[in-house]
């Protein structure tokens, strides 16, 4: 099998998860959680990183036309801002977005690259930054489903490919 296909696959299968927990949201889970940990910040964070870290440099990296600085930040001792939500419409369009942008990307990145590209990950190739992504993305994934599960929320959480 082609790394690039396999990639390509998880990636989809990844931000249909995101985007299936993101639905499946009601009004009040939203906004549930303590701050910075709320549901739908937690839901733009998976997006936002999933969208940087797939290119293939920080420098290559444009941001969302609606993204606000500091809204990707989950921990406290980051001191976040309290900001107004996005809208659960507003995420799934950026997640639509990114989800289009997969395939293109992935043909085109430089996997033998000894470096990531981002600077603050060290000591690890292009390749396994993209499965890091993937697992960080999933990361995120699970919580969210945890959350819905835990509001009475089912649904059809997992998906092995795309």
């Amino acid at each position: 099998m082609d790394i690039r296909f396999a990639l390509k696959r998880q990636y989809h299968a990844g931000l249909a998860m995101l985007r299936e927990c993101v639905e499946k949201a009601t009004d009040d889970v939203w906004l549930a959680g303590t701050h910075p940990r709320n549901f739908w910040r937690i839901a733009y964070h998976g997006v936002f990183y999933t969208h940087l870290y797939l290119g293939q440099t920080e420098e290559d990296f444009k941001p969302w036309e609606k993204h606000r600085d500091g809204v990707t930040d989950l921990w406290a001792n980051a001191n976040p801002a309290v900001v107004e939500p996005y809208s659960k419409s507003e995420v799934i369009s950026y997640i639509d977005l990114v989800n289009g942008m997969i395939d293109n990307t992935v043909d085109h990145l430089d996997l033998e690259r000894e470096d990531t590209g981002i600077p603050w990950y060290k000591n690890m190739g292009k390749l396994e930054h993209e499965i890091l992504n993937i697992r960080h993305l999933q990361t995120h994934v699970g919580q969210l489903s945890e959350i819905l599960m835990a509001y009475g929320i089912d649904g059809e959480y997992w998906i092995s490919k795309a």
